[in-house]
């Protein structure tokens, strides 16, 4: 983990000294060891050194600093007092307390159409009683994590360093194979993920301009050519063998007649919709065109084919994608403006040439240039100053997709989050409003305990909710949605938040 790393690296701190210089000392720190470092810099050690520190933890500050230099018009000015003492003096430096009084402004792109999704309440990306163990550990990493996301979710990760809050993300959005249970993940979904140590994105780039970056990025044909060198993408020797065998299945002969006969895939080469049932055309070896197979989504996995398949969807994102926004230099240079970064750095400075802060905001654009409709974020405080925060900040309240959080900051997932995943003793446990995002997107309040009345005197209807449904209803209520959902009929806002509660979608 990213805080073990780093704890590693400031075992110098315990070294006898007169002067200490730390730079962003709590970067990837979980809560406990950001407070030892607090009560090392305070305690009776380091009584008699000097700390100079860079930082933009308002709370860190605010528990070590004596003296606040502020670098302002190219000046550096010395106050006594920690940071609340200069906030007091300045009001106009609030923005280091208040997350919404920042000046700047960050916009995420508008997340493209899903099919079969009306309402962004709707669970885009789920795991049912998920287990995982790493190759050759003696005990999992987590055990019977139930999870869903939803275009409306506004979700905080928490918990210590190696709790296993990445692996949950990986696992959730493909990257790790679980032992057991399900996930699902709707085939057209798109997501950005901006990984904890975010330079690895582009640290074989830095000779480029981010324009240039974006532009070999995504190409002209939309695909993402960092998610192409993915592990979870490249095809196995163990997985080509399996789809090079033989599949039996029944065609119909000169004369009609149904036989069976063995074929080998050549091929995967597009995907149609049936009612909610996805169905890819396959192109057999030494056959011709006309005699390729459609076959369901689910079948197709089940013959190990998963890779080609996701490949199909990707593509085919991809294609819808670099049709309604073009990448030219213009729409790139408007993309990176979005998201803080100037038209001038964006394409006439190196990334290499950039700040720490700058860098991180070319990997945010890049990773949301396709339009994605959940957007997952690994300690994204991390290298942000207080401004970029804010702006963040208020980026994510606005955007229209679902946002997931892998955070420690509790301020800044305070401000932007509803509902808290606690990472713990290898469970995931949900905090907070978990049903938030099931019918955020429609609006609708619980209804009080006592009887409501309009303005006419006539009785207001309670909100029914599912848990308020007795099992024989139930029992034929999902027999009748799921039918509606497999022949893609509309349902009310009542049957489909029922239809989420239960995880009849991800059925």
């Amino acid at each position: 983990a990213g805080g073990r790393r780093v704890g590693e690296e400031g075992r110098s701190l315990r070294w006898p000294d007169h002067f200490k210089n730390l730079d962003e000392p709590t970067n990837h720190l979980d809560v406990l060891n950001v407070q030892w470092v607090v009560d090392y810099l305070t305690g009776d050690v380091c009584s008699n050194v000097t700390s100079l520190i860079v930082s933009h933890d308002t709370k860190f500050l605010d528990n070590v600093a004596t003296h606040i230099i502020h670098f302002d018009t190219l000046k550096l000015n010395n106050y006594k007092g920690n940071l609340s003492k200069f906030v007091e003096r300045f009001p106009h430096a609030k923005a280091y307390y208040d997350l919404t009084a920042s000046t700047l402004a960050f916009k995420f792109p508008t997340p493209a159409p899903l099919d079969g999704v009306k309402s962004r309440g709707r669970p885009i990306l789920s795991m049912t009683d998920v287990s995982f163990t790493y190759p050759g550990a003696p005990k999992p990493q987590l055990e019977g994590v139930s999870i869903r996301v939803s275009m409306a979710s506004r979700i905080a990760c928490v918990g210590a360093n190696g709790a296993g809050k990445s692996t949950m993300i990986k696992l959730l959005t493909g990257e790790l194979k679980p032992n057991k249970g399900t996930v699902y993940k709707h085939p057209n979904c798109n997501f950005a993920y901006v990984a904890q140590h975010a330079f690895h994105h582009i640290e074989q780039h830095l000779n480029k301009t981010a324009v240039q970056y974006l532009q070999w990025r995504f190409g002209s044909d939309g695909t993402d050519k960092e998610a192409l060198v993915k592990s979870t993408v490249k095809i196995s020797e163990e997985e080509e063998k399996k789809m090079k065998e033989p599949i039996q299945i029944q065609v119909e002969n000169e004369d009609g007649k149904l036989i069976k006969e063995k074929r080998v895939v050549e091929k995967i080469l597009g995907r149609r919709k049936q009612g909610k049932i996805l169905e890819y055309e396959v192109k057999w070896v030494n056959k011709s065109q006309d005699m390729n197979s459609w076959f369901p989504r689910e079948k197709l996995e089940e013959l190990g084919f998963k890779k080609l398949l996701d490949d199909v969807d990707r593509r085919k994102a991809a294609a819808e994608g670099a049709f309604s926004r073009v990448l030219t230099t213009a729409n790139a240079e408007a993309h990176f403006e979005a998201v803080g970064l100037d038209r001038e750095l964006a394409s006439h400075n190196r990334i290499s040439s950039l700040s720490g802060g700058q860098k991180v905001k070319v990997v945010l654009a890049a990773a949301t240039w396709s339009q994605p409709h959940l957007i997952i974020l690994d300690e994204p405080t991390n290298y942000l100053d207080r401004e970029a925060l804010g702006a963040l900040a208020q980026a994510i309240n606005s955007f229209e997709g679902g946002v997931c959080l892998i955070t420690h900051n509790q301020e800044f997932a305070d401000a932007t989050t509803r509902e808290t995943w606690v990472v713990a003793n290898h469970r995931c446990d949900i905090k907070g409003d978990a049903d938030w995002a099931a019918y955020a997107a429609e609006a609708l309040e619980l209804a009080a305990e006592e009887d409501q009345v309009d303005a006419l005197g006539n009785k207001i209807e309670k909100k029914r909710l599912p848990s308020s449904i007795k099992p024989k209803e139930k029992k034929k209520m999902v027999k009748e949605l799921k039918k509606k959902i497999k022949d893609d009929l509309d349902m009310t806002d009542f049957e489909e938040e029922c239809a989420t509660e239960w995880g009849l979608f991800s059925a």
